[in-house]
């Protein structure tokens, strides 16, 4: 399945470093009644994702909000601890937005946005974009033509979008 807008997101499980170790979060609580963002990066700590992906959406998240946003999720092929510590690093944790591991990368085969660059080391990681899921329909899909890229998934075309 490539996910197009309309599409209903299908039930997956992700992950998230808690006080006690890695908990499940299923999307569907995240989404069901809700208006939320969800953009993806190929991964943790790599150059147009650190530099450029989070901090589109740190900048932001309030003019968002004010669109009626519940909540910003970044999910990447990465593992929760990983994904704590990066969010950490780049300030999206306390910036708000939520870090979600698909570490076994299988929402984002689901979805039809993984891909592999052996010369970069990237094996099953998840495409650049963002959407907006509203009571877990998405509304808005952009997705980058290339992983190196940020700009139609950005945080402030997507606000442009609302």
């Amino acid at each position: 399945m490539t996910l197009s807008t309309g599409d209903k997101l299908p039930e997956a499980s992700l992950l998230q470093l808690g006080a006690d170790g890695p908990e499940a979060v299923t999307l569907s609580e995240k989404t069901n009644g809700r208006k939320v963002v969800i953009f993806a990066v190929p991964g943790a700590y790599t150059p147009t994702c650190h530099s450029a992906h989070v901090p589109s959406f740190i900048r932001t998240k309030d003019a968002l909000a004010a669109k009626g946003v519940d909540e910003i999720i970044c999910v990447s092929v990465n593992d929760p601890f990983t994904m704590k510590a990066w969010g950490e690093a780049t300030g999206a944790t306390d910036a708000g937005i939520t870090m979600l591991s698909d570490a076994d990368s299988s929402f984002t085969k689901a979805i039809g946005m993984n891909f592999d660059a052996p010369p970069a080391g990237l094996f099953g990681r998840s495409m650049r974009y963002a959407m907006v899921v509203e009571d877990g329909a998405v509304t808005v899909l952009n997705a980058e033509e290339s992983p190196g890229v940020c700009e139609t998934s950005a945080g402030e075309t997507i606000l442009d979008a609302l």
